[in-house]
């Protein structure tokens, strides 16, 4: 599968997105979901695997982008797992991200919004899927959005999964990023 797809630092909450949180999380629990990634092998600088729960589903990735000068296009290969197998890696590895991640409509798109936690807590960023390059392109980037970060290094996930928030303080600080207290 190709997942071609564009990363944005949070400027600020979209109008009406807590009240729009409030309607459907009392009817629609998909539209909030926990997520917990393991990167592997723990000794790379860019691991390619990722180990997945993803709400109750549990999956092993296979991830890499198709060329070296973008980072919007990778390939991706998945394989369910089990709860149980997961926990094994849970408990063998410490290269993990944490956070919650909420599905947001914006104009006939899913915003997927990430609020980190445990060490990256205040750090949220908004990804978009797009079905093609075209889409991918012609995409604007919402008024919610401070910057475009999807080139970026720093905020890779497999780069940050062993990471502080203080840690990307000095990156963040370029784009005039102001973590969140939720």
């Amino acid at each position: 599968m190709l997942e071609l797809e564009n990363t944005y630092l949070l400027k600020e909450f979209p109008k009406w997105f807590f009240e729009y949180l409030e309607k459907w999380e009392s009817k629609y629990v998909k539209w909030k979901k926990e997520i917990i990634d393991i990167y592997l092998p723990i000794e790379s600088k860019h691991p390619k695997i990722r180990i997945r729960k993803n709400w109750e589903k549990y999956e092993i990735t296979k991830k890499f982008p198709l060329n070296e000068w973008d980072a919007s296009v990778q390939k991706e290969q998945t394989i369910n797992l089990t709860e149980s197998e997961f926990n094994i890696f849970n408990k063998l590895c410490w290269k993990k991200v944490h956070k919650i991640r909420y599905l947001y409509d914006y104009n006939w798109k899913i915003a997927e919004i990430d609020i980190f936690m445990w060490d990256l807590k205040w750090l949220i960023v908004v990804d978009f899927e797009f079905i093609d390059e075209l889409e991918k392109n012609n995409f604007v980037m919402p008024s919610f959005c401070l910057a475009d970060i999807t080139q970026e290094e720093f905020i890779a996930w497999w780069m940050i999964a062993w990471k502080k928030y203080s840690d990307l303080n000095i990156y963040l600080e370029k784009y005039w990023y102001k973590e969140f207290i939720i």
